[in-house]
């Protein structure tokens, strides 16, 4: 029988160097690019880096109990008290690197996959098994299981490189942002720039309860949330995790990336869509975490006219936005709070009747804060998106450790950080995480804002804080722009002068073009 221990994270079966490797391993994975889509590639890769970890976590136990004289490096049970994965002799990395360089490599990796499933029940239908079909280079595959062999994904003493959760997330962290902007916009559905992930979860501050997120991708939400807690030294059981996703292989990889931290989460039994599939119907969720598609058109909207969801309006069957809205809402516990990204258009569309269901649910008193963001943040798109900040209750009191929150009904804050951000290449921008950073900014201005005693105030052109009398002065248009200038805002939530002086330039344009014409047209009839 197995005691209780302090995990053992001793040196693994292979020594490996521990400089930047993630680097050294895209570009090896990179190569792979030749030969299959950068879609199926990300699973090949990380499906190989998962198995890799488990048996380096699995080994450094073994080799700590075959120390042990009391102990049986051989019983299950002492691995399952330690939450380490049982992997069986054949399936171990050792064993699979031994055949890198053999033809049949790639049945070698899937019946380890089979093994590894079969030996440990919440790994099934999880990882990819497709690594011996015709098209994926064997030659290649063998090269990156050699050079995924001299990686160290587990530390050798707690606080060396991080926990070995942490080590891998890295990886996984990293991996899955450089997929997303190799795949462009089949990429980016299922991740969200962590930036934007840490923001959202800053914000709401999820210390104690249910976490849900309908559309969870690869789970980014989770372990942004799991990270909050232990920064703030809370307990990670104290956390309850519910999600759903739609797209199969993106609900494996959602699974992957969780159990490797040892994050545990229903995410239904199935892949499944949350309109006409909801996994979990009775959940109430003291948070609600989300980035669902932007603008979807295809949601199936035509099929759901009739449903409870829609306590606020029959959201439009072109545009899924405000349809995301209702369902977080219907979704939140009686002092609930949700964060959530969608595209621009759902601050200000009139059309379809999203202007009637927009309104209703601003005066229903729900809304508690619209943050405008900088283009360019997502591998998606390079369109400009916001947060909503909906709140069951804004009536206040205690949250979270030595907070109270004040009485907030019938105020809206607006916080317009488009201006925020740098560019980290020529495409792609960042919120800034550093201590006085953008990150910092936004969230302190909110925190300052709904905390008892806190100290906030209105900045011009930043935040302002307004209320639903003035928000009804603006036909319930949520654009941040709208408020927190001295002036009028333009089309769209754009800054007054900036939408005149884009307007200027465009007619200054149309007057050249108007003399040129006029003086072709002149010689054309002086030739005559």
């Amino acid at each position: 029988m197995p005691r209780p221990r302090k995990a053992d994270t001793a040196k693994p079966a292979n020594g490996a160097a521990k400089t930047d490797f993630k680097q050294t391993l895209w570009a090896a994975a990179d190569k792979l690019r030749k030969h299959i889509d950068a879609a199926e590639y990300k699973h090949v890769v990380l499906g190989l880096i998962f198995l890799k970890y488990i048996s380096d976590r699995f080994l450094a136990l073994h080799e700590a109990l075959e120390r042990d004289e009391l102990a049986d490096p051989e019983d299950r049970d002492e691995y399952e008290a330690e939450s380490v994965f049982w992997v069986p002799k054949e399936a171990r990395w050792p064993e699979l690197q031994k055949d890198a360089k053999k033809p049949e490599i790639g049945t070698r990796i899937d019946a380890a996959m089979d093994i590894v499933e079969k030996a440990n029940p919440t790994l099934k239908g999880v990882l990819p098994k497709d690594y011996g079909r015709a098209s994926l280079d064997k030659q290649m595959l063998g090269e990156l299981v050699d050079l995924i062999g001299t990686i160290e994904l587990v530390a050798r003493r707690e606080g060396e490189n991080g926990t070995p959760q942490d080590i891998l997330g890295h990886v996984y962290e990293y991996f899955l942002g450089q997929f997303a902007a190799a795949e462009g916009k089949k990429g980016g559905q299922f991740y969200t720039p962590e930036c934007v992930v840490k923001l959202l979860v800053e914000m709401i501050e999820p210390y104690k309860g249910r976490v849900y997120d309908p559309c969870c991708g690869s789970g980014g939400m989770f372990v942004q949330s799991e990270k909050f807690v232990e920064a703030h030294n809370g307990r990670r059981i104290d956390l309850s995790i519910f999600g759903q996703e739609s797209n199969h292989t993106t609900w494996k990889l959602a699974r992957m990336n969780l159990a490797i931290r040892g994050i545990e989460a229903n995410l239904g039994d199935r892949n499944a869509d949350s309109f006409h599939d909801d996994l979990h119907k009775d959940l109430k969720a003291d948070f609600i975490l989300a980035n669902p598609p932007f603008n979807d058109s295809d949601w199936g909207g035509e099929r759901r006219r009739d449903d409870v969801r829609w306590a606020y309006g029959v959201p439009p069957a072109g545009n899924a936005n405000l349809a995301w809205v209702q369902h977080f809402i219907h979704h939140l516990a009686p002092n609930g709070v949700a964060g959530f990204v969608l595209a621009n258009g759902s601050m200000t569309s009139n059309q379809s009747g999203e202007g009637e269901i927009r309104k209703a649910i601003v005066e229903a008193d729900l809304v508690d804060c619209m943050v405008a963001l900088p283009g360019q943040l997502f591998f998606t798109t390079q369109i400009p998106v916001c947060l909503w900040f909906l709140s069951r209750n804004k009536a206040g009191g205690k949250v979270g450790p030595g907070k109270t929150l004040r009485d907030r009904r019938g105020e809206v804050l607006f916080i317009d950080a488009r201006k925020l951000g740098r560019m980290v290449d020529r495409v792609r921008r960042e919120l800034t995480d550093i201590p006085g950073g953008d990150i910092d900014a936004i969230t302190k201005t909110y925190h300052a804002w709904r905390t008892w005693g806190g100290e906030y105030e209105d900045k011009p052109g930043f935040c302002k804080s307004v209320t639903l009398e003035d928000i009804r002065a603006y036909g319930h248009v949520l654009a941040p722009g709208r408020y927190v200038g001295t002036a009028e805002a333009g089309e769209g939530g754009e800054p007054f002068e900036l939408h005149f002086r884009r307007i200027k330039e465009r007619l200054l344009a149309e007057f050249e073009n108007r003399v040129v014409l006029e003086a072709s047209v002149r010689k054309v009839l002086g030739d005559l």
